[in-house]
């Protein structure tokens, strides 16, 4: 198996995300380098992850060939990025849709050839649980999906998770929004635990979403990622049965139900010295997920490494893994969730057609 290298462009707090899975899987990923416009922190950079700062992706990629860019930036220089990296003939792993409104996306999709090799790093169905109950949900177990209420991230994230749990496409659909603050205790975020008592105001949204005989219910506060207190919840139903959080509910024929659990094993455990991993998930009796990667990694981690894998494959002629079309959706309809007011019937954009 050999080591997949690829560069980074920013230098933010999710580049981070890439460069301890190239630290945790030396053989597997290489970062060649980390475009950093700053020198100062271009310098602390280096010093932190023992890997070298560029000024500009031209200074890479003069002395560096990659097999593909990794770009962890700002929206508003994101796309300007693509487009560039595209005309140059080099592969693109956007970290985020590029784009701060409809119009943005509109003209994003006019300018990059549909045959640049792009894809978005959206890790979510990749993580170890959601990609569990996607299986499940495309098993056959529950029967027909008819419905999925997600609340595990927010805008295109839940959106993409929502759809695959659903096993839909681009499709027309209405969509009613609320939105609802509640007081919550102040937890830990990025830069770690709170250091006293603070309460403050929890913004909830909550949004149904009709597709064509399918219903979504998009359901998040952005508390959700480091809360203590607020959990992820996900609901799936089909007409044999249903995935509640790790439950799993379904019909053997039409007098046996049954009921199973998802169960995490872990190695490096109760004496075992392969070193703590996680395995992979079970029900049944059998695997519904399995990790690929033998190293101490969070689930987002293990699901970004995914990505890197998957981008990497596409870039020798596999299949894509989420488009950079497919991602622009995703966005498209988050923001018109956001931006709604009463019932709103959101149709295909053309771009996406």
């Amino acid at each position: 198996m050999r080591t997949i290298e690829f560069g980074i462009i920013g230098g933010g707090w999710r580049s981070e995300f890439f460069l301890r899975i190239a630290r945790a899987l030396p053989s597997r990923f290489s970062v060649a380098g980390v475009v950093i416009r700053d020198a100062e922190k271009g310098t602390a950079f280096e010093r932190a992850w023992n890997v070298h700062a560029y000024r500009t992706p031209e200074d890479m990629l003069r002395s560096k060939h990659p097999s593909f860019v990794v770009l962890s930036t700002p929206r508003k220089v994101t796309a300007g990025l693509i487009a560039s990296l595209a005309a140059r003939g080099v592969p693109v792993l956007s970290e985020t849709p590029p784009a701060n409104d409809a119009a943005d996306i509109e003209a994003l999709m006019a300018a990059v050839p549909r045959t640049a090799k792009i894809q978005v790093a959206e890790q979510y169905p990749f993580q170890p649980h959601l990609a569990a109950a996607i299986a499940v949900a495309h098993s056959g177990k529950l029967g027909a999906v008819s419905q999925a209420q997600v609340s595990v991230a927010h805008g295109y994230h839940g959106i993409v998770i929502m759809r695959r749990l659903l096993g839909i496409g681009y499709q027309k659909a209405t969509v009613h929004t609320i939105n609802f603050g509640s007081p919550l205790v102040a937890g830990p975020g990025r830069n770690g635990a709170p250091q006293r008592e603070a309460i403050g105001s929890s913004m909830q949204m909550i949004a149904t979403m009709q597709f064509d005989g399918k219903l979504g219910i998009f359901d998040f506060t952005g508390d959700q990622y480091f809360s203590w207190v607020r959990s992820n919840r996900m609901l799936v139903r089909g007409e044999r049965g249903e995935i509640c959080n790790d439950t799993v509910r379904y019909l053997k024929d039409f007098r046996t139900p049954m009921r199973s659990q998802f169960m995490r094993e872990n190695a490096g455990e109760n004496g075992n010295l392969e070193g703590l991993h996680l395995r992979g998930i079970i029900m049944d009796g059998e695997w519904v997920y399995t990790n690929p990667f033998p190293a101490p990694l969070s689930d987002d981690e293990i699901a970004v490494a995914t990505c890197l894998e998957r981008m990497a494959a596409y870039c020798e002629g596999g299949e894509p893994f989420y488009s950079l079309t497919e991602a622009a959706y995703d966005h498209y309809l988050g923001m018109m969730i956001e931006s709604s007011n009463g019932p709103t019937v959101i149709d295909v954009p053309t771009w996406a057609k």
